[in-house]
């Protein structure tokens, strides 16, 4: 616990064994209640590793859901074991684990709800070895949401965020999508319902192993970035009827 809240980590995995012990290894269990691990049906050993390596409860998936499903699959066990705060790390070994405590902190003294740490603040992102190619897409979809969104993020792309549970109370995500674009619906949500997203420095790292996706599905992803901020606009300006914006009562 930190400061009386309740944290569960939440790896959604996909023929992560190469990296996930590493990861694992490093986070800071001093803080860590429980940890939990969705394998979306992944071809290697993740899940036994999983249990091997003592990870608290392992969720498999008998067909592979994608990125948002498994998200889904994350944050409704860490609800259900009684999270105050769930924080997802990915497995791959991408992002530090050690910020893990600092980034609970900021939830559990209600300095923010949501905490994403993100690569673009600092140099994080090209020392760590971001190709070009997606560091410049990346810059232009971020500068287009936060327009249509009316934020200022610096970026809305990393997969390293931390919510209070609370928010899950007002936001309904099993209207997401279960594929990439599930990470900017989430947002694009937080905001609506009225919550505020801060952000931390967080270095990364590029490698063979580290999890990515090919040119066509980054280029159908930032279509999908394009039209959920779309989206969220036309619904604010009382012209939209997406249903992602519907509000828990």
């Amino acid at each position: 616990m930190i400061d009386g809240k309740k944290v569960v980590v939440v790896f959604p995995a996909y023929n992560a064994a190469k990296t996930l012990e590493k990861t694992y290894k490093e986070l800071p269990f001093d803080i860590v209640d429980e940890t939990v691990l969705v394998d979306d049906a992944s071809k290697d050993d993740t899940a036994e590793l999983a249990e091997r390596i003592g990870i608290n409860h392992v969720i498999i998936h008998d067909n592979n859901r994608g990125y948002g499903g498994n998200q889904k699959s994350c944050y409704n066990k860490a609800i259900e074991l009684g999270a105050d705060i769930a924080i997802m790390v990915h497995p791959d070994y991408q992002y530090t684990p050690l910020l893990v405590k600092s980034i609970c902190s900021i939830i559990a003294n209600d300095v923010f709800p949501v905490v994403y740490a993100s690569r673009i603040l600092g140099k994080g992102a090209l020392k760590g070895g971001m190709p070009w190619y997606k560091y410049v897409a990346n810059r232009i979809l971020t500068l287009t949401q936060n327009i249509l969104i009316n934020q200022k993020l610096s970026e809305y792309h990393t997969g390293y965020r931390a919510f209070s549970t609370k928010v899950f109370d007002k936001i309904d995500i099993e209207k997401n999508s279960d594929d990439f674009v599930f990470d900017n619906q989430i947002t694009a949500q937080i905001f609506y319902a009225g919550f505020e997203i801060g952000e931390v420095t967080c270095p990364t790292k590029y490698f063979d192993d580290a999890s990515s996706i090919n040119l066509k599905r980054s280029s159908i992803y930032g279509l999908g970035v394009l039209w959920v901020s779309l989206q969220y606009r036309l619904k604010k300006w009382g012209l939209g009827s997406a249903k992602i914006f519907d509000l828990k009562e």
